[in-house]
Parts: C-alpha cells; structure tokens; sequence
C-alpha cells in the first residue's frame, strides 16, 4: 500500500513537473523565442533593433523636398519588431523531422500597462491580428520582421495626445504568433517587449 502510495506521489510530481509543456497542442513540438527586439520606423534610431522600443509618435522629417531643416513635415511611421525562434521537441528522446516543421502564419498584438489601466483606446492602444509568414525548419532557426505598432495607432486615443505633451506612456507590448505543422497540428507562441510612447526628440 506504501509503495502505492509513493508511486502515485511520484506520477503526480512528474505530470506537474511536465504537463504545461505536454498541453501546448496535439503537436510534438513547442516554439522556443529565441529573441524579440523592435524598431522605430522612423526619426532617431530608425530601423535599429533594441529590447526596448522608443516609438515616436510623430517625427518631424527634414527630408525628402518639400521638407527642409527650416521647415519639417511632421510625420508618422509605423514601428516594427523582430522575432528569432526555433523548434523544440516534447519528447527529447525523439528528433523533429520534416514533419514538424512549423510555417507561421499570423499574430496577434495586445498592449498592458503595469498599473493595471489597459482600458484599449484610452489607456493604451488597440490590440490588432497582422500577417506575418515563415517557416521555422526542425533543427535550425527563422527570423520574422512584422509590424509591432501601426500607423493608424499614432493617430488615436492615447497616443495622438502624446504630440503636444511632454508625457510619456509605457506600454508591455505581448505578441502571440500562430502557426501549424506540416501534419495540420496547431502551434503558438508568446513574447513580451517594453514599449515607451512619447514625442522624443528628432535627430
């Protein structure tokens, strides 16, 4: 009865131990992120990629003509992120094949603020799907570029605001990705990033 008793303690530790992983889909495999950075689509530090995005609401773009030092043509540029991911199996005993490899196809985006005012148009901005597609292999990695904060976003409640005050906003931007295998088996996975807002200084 003892030895019963132990090993039922036993199959419960191990089931807990492991059962997140073993009910994230029918698929054999889990999406492991690698990395997730993103970059301001314009202004200063346009199109580098850091951990913490800075994303200018509104830029003030001295060129192309007609836009000149002396007169700036106030701007708005999209922000994008950048994901670095790779394939994992369930069962470590057993190799990914052909099979499993993993072709994203969409994404989702929500944005939170860490005092708890996530009111999606007055306190931050509004969740929104994108497309994105690639094909993560079964050893080996894939890097997706995809668009982390529309245009439109800058030019609504909260953020429109933001133009004329010298507030800032931060924002934790959570990005769910979705994608299936090559026998039809569901697959998904989330990051996380640090988004401030605000109208930061033009270089």
């Amino acid at each position: 009865m003892v030895q019963r008793l132990l090993a039922a303690i036993v199959l419960v530790a191990a089931t807990s131990a492991c059962g997140d992983v073993i009910r994230q889909g029918k698929a054999p495999v889990v999406i492991v992120v690698d990395s997730f950075k993103g970059a301001p689509g314009g202004g200063f530090g346009a199109n580098t990629c850091t951990d913490t995005l800075r994303s200018d609401v509104v830029v003030n773009a001295v060129s192309p003509a007609p836009c000149t030092p002396a007169a700036p043509c106030p701007t708005i540029y999209d922000d994008s992120g950048q994901v670095t991911m790779h394939l994992a199996p369930k069962d470590i005993a057993i190799e990914p094949t052909s099979n499993n490899q993993v072709t994203i196809s969409r994404y989702h985006v929500t944005f939170r603020r860490a005092d708890g005012r996530n009111t999606q148009g007055v306190d931050v901005p509004f969740g929104f799907d994108g497309s994105v597609t690639g094909t993560i292999p079964p050893t080996g990695t894939v890097t997706l570029s995809f668009e982390l904060v529309r245009h439109v976003a800058k030019d609504e409640s909260p953020l429109v605001q933001l133009r004329t005050s010298p507030n800032i906003i931060n924002t934790l931007a959570d990005v769910t990705f979705y994608g299936t295998d090559l026998v039809g088996n569901a697959v998904t996975a989330s990051a996380s990033m640090s988004i401030e807002f605000g109208n930061f200084g033009d270089q």
